[in-house]
């Protein structure tokens, strides 16, 4: 699994630090950090905070993944199924 934030369009809203804080920190107000490539067992949890980010700045590379509760995973989720 691999993370990509568009942190241009990160607004800093810290749900997905909130949601998987073992990947995702916040530094200040507005400086977003977090690892691009977390382990399998965080999965669901970046899943999750992927999908409650308002703007939708978090995709999630590599998996075949359905979404959460069965549903497909969409790219307006924030979340991909390309490696």
């Amino acid at each position: 699994m691999r993370l990509v934030v568009d942190l241009n369009r990160c607004q800093g809203y810290a749900q997905c630090a909130f949601l998987a804080p073992d990947v995702f920190t916040m530094h200040g107000d507005e400086a977003l950090m977090y690892d691009p490539q977390p382990h399998d067992s965080l999965r669901e949890h970046v899943l999750r905070a992927a999908e409650a980010c308002p703007v939708k700045a978090i995709t999630v590379e590599g998996l075949d993944v359905a979404g959460l509760n069965g549903a497909p995973a969409t790219a307006e989720a924030g979340v991909s199924g390309v490696a």
